[in-house]
């Protein structure tokens, strides 16, 4: 193995078997950025990452499956939850491999970002890359605050009925424990909290469960019928709306910057980390959306706990509703931390000075300002626009397909370069022009259905 030198100080490591060249260029080391010496810190287990893993997956849109399968049918709906959970397992692993690689070239790289720079070239990360992933993280701090505030208001007029307080002043409350959680100081801290999303979210997963099968097999079952519904117009749109929920069920968007997390070397660690959080994934997300659509039908609501209210009273005692909701609250609190860490880490590259201690004056300032701007502002749209949980499909779409469905394969073909006439290309190659596809039609779709219910979209509105 080799180096060459070029112009511009620009350097290649040169793989003499594989036949490939890894820029480094204007790669920063980590001791020269404060993004990855202070956030992003090389310090955690395979158990720490498959804890991270997990609450960037497994969270409260789960509760949205039962619904896409009223969008795509048994057979349909079975089908793209298996083969997404197939693609982006194997995805995941692509990323993973390709950071593996790097680590063994002596370049560890740790943001994806950082992938995008250095394998497409200069632009893709500060252009594409890196905009969509701010759009998912700042999205997701908008939609913590709001999924808890509802479920916190539905807390409140369980006992409270006749109370007067909105659903705003939740999500402000929401929005000061989120506050106070973006002030960790590394995502290495998030370890233990994690550990307590992964309970959190298969015990209230096997909650949802039983009450479904409950209520299914109660003296009064609601009627059941499964066939698709509306136009044939609406079943194609309605299918591609499926086909983005699922998506976002299983996206994560940030799996350069979780496996940061593990200390060196991180040889096979990552994918031990994939199968422990793939196998909440399997616990939970098959018995909710199976239990949910079983019990309920084409009558399934946008989340299925809605469904377990009934038109005159709950389907269901008040303290199953009080612990599912309470479990959701923390979980998604938890969730909405870990997708604050690439900001975090964003902010801390530009304002703060890796020569400084982390925790000295000139670096404690700007970061609780920056991180309490942040979250100030993604709780402001929360409250705002508590219809904000209607884009998650078009997200889907736009933002995790390409980040979690096409990069991956695109990176591994452009650094391993396997044959032209090897099954991982070309399988590589359909995965990413499929998905491209879907990215197109499944933004018209979601674009469409916000558009029918922007009739109903009111500013702080209490719904």
């Amino acid at each position: 193995m080799g180096t060459n030198a070029h112009n511009s100080g620009e350097v290649y490591t040169r793989d003499s078997v594989k036949g490939f060249a890894i820029n480094h260029s204007i790669s920063t080391s980590p001791e020269e950025d404060a993004g990855l010496k202070f956030v992003l810190k090389s310090q955690g287990s395979w158990f720490h990452c498959g804890y991270h893993l997990t609450t960037s997956i497994v969270g409260p849109v789960l509760l949205t499956l039962p619904f896409s399968f009223t969008l795509l049918g048994w057979g349909g709906g079975m089908l793209w939850l298996t083969l997404a959970g197939l693609v982006t397992f194997y995805s995941y692993n692509l990323l993973s491999m390709v950071l593996e690689h790097h680590a063994q070239l002596g370049h560890r790289q740790l943001r994806f970002r950082d992938m995008a720079r250095d394998i497409l070239g200069h632009g893709w990360d500060k252009y594409y890359v890196g905009p969509l992933q701010f759009l998912i993280c700042f999205g997701t701090v908008i939609g913590g605050p709001l999924v808890g505030g509802k479920s916190l208001k539905f807390i409140y007029a369980l006992y409270n009925p006749d109370g007067s307080m909105k659903l705003y002043q939740f999500i402000i409350i929401c929005g000061i424990i989120t506050l106070l959680l973006a002030q960790l100081p590394s995502f290495h801290s998030l370890r233990h909290i994690n550990l307590l999303s992964l309970i959190l979210s298969v015990t209230y997963s096997t909650l949802v469960m039983i009450g479904s099968i409950y209520i299914g097999h109660s003296k009064n079952p609601p009627p059941r019928h499964y066939t698709l519904q509306g136009s044939h117009v609406d079943q194609l749109f309605g299918v591609f709306n499926g086909i983005s929920i699922i998506a976002t069920a299983y996206a994560s968007g940030i799996i350069p910057e979780i496996q940061a997390t593990l200390a060196p070397p991180v040889k096979g660690k990552m994918f031990k980390g994939l199968c422990l959080c793939y196998s909440v994934i399997a616990s939970t997300f098959y018995c909710v959306a199976i239990s949910g659509y079983w019990a309920f039908g084409n009558q399934t609501n946008g989340t299925i706990l809605t469904n377990f209210i009934g038109e005159t009273k709950t389907l269901l005692p008040k303290w199953f509703f009080l612990i599912t909701n309470l479990f959701i609250i923390v979980q998604v609190m938890a969730m909405t931390a870990v997708y604050l860490q690439p900001t975090n880490e964003l902010f801390e590259t530009t304002f703060g000075d890796a020569k400084m201690g982390q925790f000295s004056m000139r670096n404690v300032v700007p970061r609780i300002l920056s991180r309490l701007l942040l979250v100030a502002a993604a709780t402001t749209f929360a409250a705002m626009l508590p219809f904000f949980a209607d884009l998650l499909s078009l997200f889907g779409a736009f933002a995790f397909i390409p980040l979690d469905f096409i990069l991956p394969m695109v990176f591994y073909n452009m650094t391993f370069k396997p044959s032209k006439h090897s099954i991982i290309f070309w399988g590589n190659a359909l995965i990413a022009t499929v998905s491209s596809v879907l990215v197109v039609i499944g933004a018209i779709a979601s674009i469409r259905q916000i558009v029918l219910d922007a009739k109903t979209y009111h500013l702080f509105s209490d719904m």
